[in-house]
C-alpha cells in the first residue's frame, strides 16, 4: 500500500468495490438522460402538461448539468471528490424522490433542474476518484470499467423506462432512491477519504461559465424547436413579434461570456490571487490539451444516434417501447464485452491503440446503418450494428477519457475531470442537435419528393412532410390506420429510414474526424511515469497533501 493519501494502491478489494459505486452514480446519471424518452407519453397523460412542458421536462436537465461542470470540477478539488460527490448523490436522491411525488408539470420540470444539478457534480467528481484512486495498469481497467458504464447506462435507459411505464412513469425517478442508498453506503465503506485544496472560489468566473455553458446547450439542444433564425416558437420577447429566434441570441451571448470567461482565466492562472475556476496551464499538457481535442470530435458522433434511433425503431419498424429497449440494449452488451476485452489489451495496445480500435468497431456499426437500414430491416442485423456500435464506446469513450487526465496533476485533478467532462457533454450536445437536424431535414425532404412521385400535389406534400417530421414520426401510425393514406405512411417509412442512413453516414464521417484527431495525441515515453507512481511522494508538497495545508475529507 502506499503512503502518498492522493493515490491509495489498489491492491485490495475496498479500490474495486468503491469502483463500483462510482460506476452506479455514473450510471444513474445518465439513464435519466434516456429513461425520460420512453415514460413522456404516461406524463403528458397524467399531468395533462403542454408539448411545450414535456420538452422541458426532457431537456432542463441536460442543460443545467452541461452548465454547472466546469464550476463542479473547481469545487471538487477544493472541497474533496469524495466529499462532494456524497453531495452530489444525495442532492440527486432527493431531486428523484421530488420528481417522482409530482403533482404538476411545473414541479416536475424543478425536480429535474435539481436532478442537473446533481449530475453535474458526480460526473466530474467521478473521474476525479478515480485519477486519484487507480494507477498503473488497474488504472486502464478502471476506465475502460467507466466508459463502459457510460454506454451501457445510456442503452439501459429505454429497457428500463419501456417497462416501468406499464406500472406507473413515476417509479422511473422512485427507483432511484434504492441505488442513492447504494452508492453511499459503498463511498463510505470503499473510498478513502480525497485530499482538497482549499482556496478561495472565483466567483466572477463560476457565473461566467454557467451562463456561457448553459446558453451554448440550450441554443445547441433547443434550436430545432426555436429556430436557428427565423422564429418557430416564441420565447419571451423573442418570437414572431420580433421576427427573430432566441437561438442566435442565446449564441451571441454565450460567445461574449465564454469569451470573458477565457480571458478571466488566463489572467488568474498568471496571478497569485484568486485560483482559476479552470487552470489554463493544464492545457500545455499535450495529452490533455489534444485529448480534449479528441473527447470533443468523437462526442459529435457517439450519442447522436442514440437520439433518433427509437423513433425509426417505433415509428418505422412498429417495434414496441419494450422491444425497442431490448433491441437498443445490445449497445450495452458490447460495452461490456469491449470493457472485458481491453483488460488485457491494455498493456500491448495502449490506451490511444484502444481508443482507435473503438472508433473502428463504432464507424463499422454506424456504416451498417447507412448501408442496410430499410422499412423491413432484420432484427438480427439492427442488432449486429448495435454491438459493433457498443463495444466501439465501451473502447473509445474509456481510454479518450484515461489518455486526457493520465498526465494531471493529483491536485488538478477536479478542474481537468471537469474540464474533461464538459468537452464530452458538448460535443454530445453539438452532435445530438446536428444528428437530429440532418434526421427530420432528410425525413421532410425525400418523404416530400416520395408524395410528389405518388401524385400528391407539391403544396400538399410539403404540408404532410413537415407535419410528419414535426410529430417525430409520430402520425405515421395513424396515416397507416387510414387506407386513404396508408400509401403515405409506406412512404413516411420508407423516407425514416433514407434519415437513418444519412445520419449513419454522417456519424461514419465525424468519428473518421475523431480518428484523425487522435494521431494528435502524444505516445507516452518509454519509462515514463503517471502521477501518482514514481513521482507522487515527491509531488505531494506542491500537490497540496501534507499535514499543513491540506485536509482529508
Amino acid at each position: 500500500m502506499s503512503d502518498n493519501p492522493a493515490r491509495p494502491s489498489p491492491t485490495d478489494r475496498d479500490a474495486w468495490l468503491g469502483l463500483v459505486a462510482i460506476s452506479l452514480g455514473v450510471s444513474l446519471v445518465v439513464v435519466d438522460f434516456t429513461i425520460v424518452n420512453v415514460v413522456m407519453p404516461p406524463i403528458i397523460d397524467d399531468l395533462e402538461i403542454s408539448a411545450s412542458g414535456a420538452q422541458w421536462i426532457q431537456e432542463s436537465y441536460a442543460i443545467i448539468l452541461a452548465a454547472l461542470l466546469l464550476a463542479m470540477g473547481r469545487f471538487s478539488d477544493i472541497l474533496g471528490a469524495r466529499r462532494l460527490f456524497m453531495v452530489g448523490t444525495v442532492i440527486f436522491g432527493l431531486a428523484s424522490i421530488a420528481a417522482a411525488v409530482s403533482p404538476t408539470g411545473e414541479l416536475l420540470i424543478a425536480g429535474r433542474f435539481a436532478q442537473g444539478v446533481g449530475g453535474a457534480i458526480i460526473m466530474p467528481t467521478s473521474l476525479a476518484l478515480l485519477n486519484l484512486t487507480f494507477r498503473g495498469p488497474d488504472r486502464g481497467k478502471a476506465f475502460a470499467i467507466w466508459g463502459s458504464t457510460i454506454g451501457a447506462a445510456a442503452a439501459v435507459g429505454p429497457l428500463l423506462g419501456g417497462w416501468l411505464a406499464d406500472y406507473s412513469w413515476r417509479w422511473a425517478f422512485g427507483i432511484n432512491i434504492a441505488v442513492v442508498a447504494l452508492i453511499l453506503v459503498g463511498v463510505m465503506r470503499f473510498l478513502r477519504p480525497s485530499p482538497r485544496r482549499p482556496g478561495r472560489i472565483d466567483a466572477v468566473g463560476a457565473v461566467l461559465s454557467v451562463l456561457g455553458l448553459g446558453l451554448l446547450a440550450f441554443a445547441l439542444i433547443e434550436g430545432r424547436t426555436y429556430g436557428w433564425w427565423e422564429p418557430r416558437k416564441d420565447l419571451g420577447p423573442f418570437g414572431d413579434g420580433t421576427g427573430l429566434s432566441v437561438i442566435p441570441v442565446a449564441l451571441v451571448v454565450a460567445v461574449v461570456c465564454l469569451a470573458l470567461f477565457l480571458f478571466l482565466q488566463v489572467r488568474l492562472t498568471r496571478g497569485n490571487g484568486t485560483a482559476p475556476l479552470m487552470d489554463t496551464s493544464l492545457f500545455g499538457i499535450k495529452s490533455f490539451s489534444t485529448g480534449n481535442i479528441a473527447t470533443l470530435v468523437i462526442a459529435l458522433a457517439e450519442f447522436g444516434m442514440l437520439a433518433v434511433l427509437p423513433l425509426w425503431l417505433q415509428y418505422a419498424l412498429d417495434y414496441s417501447p419494450v422491444q425497442t429497449g431490448l433491441l437498443v440494449f445490445v449497445v450495452a452488451v458490447g460495452s461490456f464485452v469491449a470493457s472485458g476485452a481491453s483488460f488485457g489489451m491494455a498493456e500491448k495496445t495502449g490506451p490511444v491503440g484502444l481508443v482507435r480500435i473503438g472508433l473502428v468497431l463504432e464507424a463499422a456499426g454506424l456504416l451498417m446503418f447507412g448501408l442496410l437500414a430499410g422499412s423491413d430491416s432484420q432484427w438480427w442485423v439492427i442488432a449486429i450494428a448495435l454491438f459493433l456500435y457498443g463495444m466501439g464506446v465501451g473502447f473509445a469513450t474509456a481510454q479518450v477519457t484515461n489518455v486526457v487526465l493520465a498526465d494531471v496533476p493529483p491536485q488538478q485533478a477536479g478542474q481537468g475531470s471537469g474540464i474533461q467532462s464538459a468537452a464530452r457533454q458538448l460535443g454530445s450536445a453539438l452532435g445530438i442537435a446536428v444528428l437530429t437536424s440532418t434526421f427530420f431535414t432528410a425525413l421532410a425532404s425525400d418523404l416530400s419528393d416520395r408524395l410528389v412521385e405518388q401524385g400528391t400535389p407539391e403544396a400538399s406534400a410539403d404540408q404532410l412532410s413537415s407535419a410528419v417530421s414535426d410529430s417525430a414520426g409520430a402520425m405515421i401510425s395513424g396515416l397507416g390506420d387510414n387506407p386513404r393514406t396508408a400509401s403515405a405512411a409506406e412512404a413516411a417509412r420508407d423516407a425514416m429510414s433514407h434519415a437513418i442512413q444519412i445520419d449513419g453516414y454522417t456519424c461514419a464521417a465525424l468519428l473518421a474526424l475523431g480518428m484523425l484527431a487522435t494521431f494528435l495525441i502524444p505516445r507516452p515515453k518509454q519509462g515514463a511515469q503517471q502521477w501518482g507512481e514514481g513521482n507522487a511522494a515527491d509531488a505531494a508538497p506542491d500537490a497540496g497533501i501534507n499535514a499543513d495545508r491540506t485536509h482529508a475529507r
